[in-house]
């Protein structure tokens, strides 16, 4: 399956978590394409940590203008009602409880909801970001993330091998292949993605999980 397709699958499965007024703050990298999926009828307002409310869909390629960007300097658009602001405010909105949903990537998330998003140790990275306010100050946190590495390994471990960005901090995982809740430090499966086996999940997960399904 090509990355465009499986980034479209878990973009897709993230947004049916989405209810109306909800306020929610996408992620740099893969979690700005949720973006492009919400569902019609559903009015939820996209915060950008850099400083922008009702963020809109990725614009076509003669629509970008420059000074419109995620907080990764990727092109976005705004809503009308749209607002900006700067960074001091959109942290207080973070910070204070306002925010109900982030959706942000991950490299690791363990069976306990340990999160792990910003570093591999050797490389060099501009620092940890807003994710670490993020994950305390948000009232629901939902990883996106493949299943597996570049080489088949399970990004879902028993415990995370790299440096953490928040302990039990995870409430809802979505890969291509399932969808996994976290509470209590425990793991559960709750959802196969269509076209997914329970044995094939099982072959490709490294970390423990109850299985739950409906």
């Amino acid at each position: 399956m090509q990355k465009e397709q499986i980034i479209e699958i878990i973009a897709k499965r993230v947004a049916k978590e989405f209810k109306d007024g909800d306020l929610v703050n996408l992620g740099i990298g893969m979690p700005t394409q949720v973006s492009n999926y919400i569902p019609e009828g559903i009015n939820i307002y996209l915060q950008s940590e850099n400083g922008m409310l009702k963020m809109g869909p990725t614009p076509k390629k003669e629509q970008e203008n420059s000074r419109i960007t995620t907080a990764g300097g990727a092109p976005s658009s705004i809503l009308e009602g749209g607002m900006f602001f700067d960074s001091a405010f959109s942290f207080s909105l973070i910070r204070g409880g306002f925010v109900d949903i982030t959706v942000l990537g991950a490299l690791e998330v363990d069976s306990e909801g340990n999160l792990a998003n910003w570093i591999i140790p050797g490389k060099l990275v501009p620092g940890m970001g807003g994710a670490m306010d993020l994950v305390n100050g948000v009232k629901k946190v939902i990883i996106m993330m493949e299943h597996t590495d570049k080489y088949g390994k399970s990004k879902l471990k028993k415990q995370c091998t790299l440096p953490l960005t928040g302990a039990r901090c995870v409430d809802l995982l979505v890969t291509e292949l399932g969808i996994f809740s976290f509470k209590e430090g425990k793991c559960k499966l709750m959802e196969l993605q269509p076209n997914v086996s329970l044995e094939e999940i099982k072959s490709k997960t490294e970390a423990d999980f109850e299985i739950c399904l409906n």
